[in-house]
């Protein structure tokens, strides 16, 4: 079995915690013995994990990007299947948030996207097989973790599968520029599918087409629209919002 490498302290951590077995060994640029280190080397310790030493130079070849000494070879990458959904909504109480990229190819983007997921409690992040990015060293990186722990489900058609969750009870929200409704003005706290178009193109026709509802961010400035991992962040963030001032009227 072919291994990657993953690299960075977050996305090497959050494998030892959440993950441990698919973690092969871990390396430490020489002379690295800081206290996030040493954390890292327990936790690695604990689960019987390899330590390894090697010189930054070397490991500046191994991967592209910051990898601020830290590189760990792990098997490889999970993304998960269609089926993963009904497991999912299965085992969720309560209003479930998911959120949809229709085809962000930007792998930066994909990795900002997870962590903000993650962060405002999504429950997965769900993009089509093609003409998308999926989880490579540089996504787990910028996830800085959270590519750990929600799961990313690749689907081989993406209007089937919101037509599918629609049947189950859940909502589809669209973001379009040009819709009436605010993201501020939309009801986000029921059983909520959140979809984020690709960049600069937006949402595909035919995802489009599948929304209950449209609604767009205002925008108060000169420029018109925003990238599209922060749009995710403030939407996602908003229902989070709404959720919780939902739950403290409850109580």
């Amino acid at each position: 079995m072919s291994l990657e490498k993953i690299y960075g302290v977050h996305a090497v951590e959050a494998l030892l915690r959440h993950h441990p077995k698919r973690v092969k060994q871990v390396w430490l640029a020489e002379g690295r013995s800081e206290p996030r280190v040493q954390a890292l080397v327990e936790l690695a310790t604990q689960n019987k994990v390899a330590i390894g030493q090697a010189e930054r130079r070397e490991m500046d070849v191994w991967v592209e990007g910051v990898h601020q000494g830290v590189v760990a070879d792990v098997s490889p990458s999970q993304v998960w299947g269609e089926a993963m959904l009904d497991e999912l909504l299965d085992r969720t109480e309560g209003a479930p948030l998911l959120l949809v990229l229709d085809g962000v190819t930007d792998p930066h983007n994909l990795g900002a996207c997870l962590r903000s997921a993650d962060a405002a409690g999504a429950l997965a992040v769900i993009v089509p097989k093609d003409k998308s990015a999926t989880l490579t060293p540089v996504v787990r990186k910028v996830a800085c973790g959270a590519a750990e722990v929600i799961p990313l489900v690749a689907v081989t058609n993406l209007a089937r599968t919101l037509e599918k969750l629609q049947q189950r009870g859940l909502w589809v929200v669209g973001t379009a520029g040009e819709a009436e409704v605010s993201i501020y003005d939309q009801d986000l706290t029921g059983p909520t599918i959140l979809i984020m178009g690709a960049e600069g193109k937006g949402m595909r026709r035919l995802t489009r087409e599948h929304c209950d509802y449209l609604v767009h961010l205002p925008m108060a400035g000169s420029v018109s629209s925003l990238n599209v991992s922060v749009a995710t962040g403030v939407c996602l963030f908003e229902a989070q919002r709404q959720r919780g001032a939902k739950a403290k009227t409850k109580k």
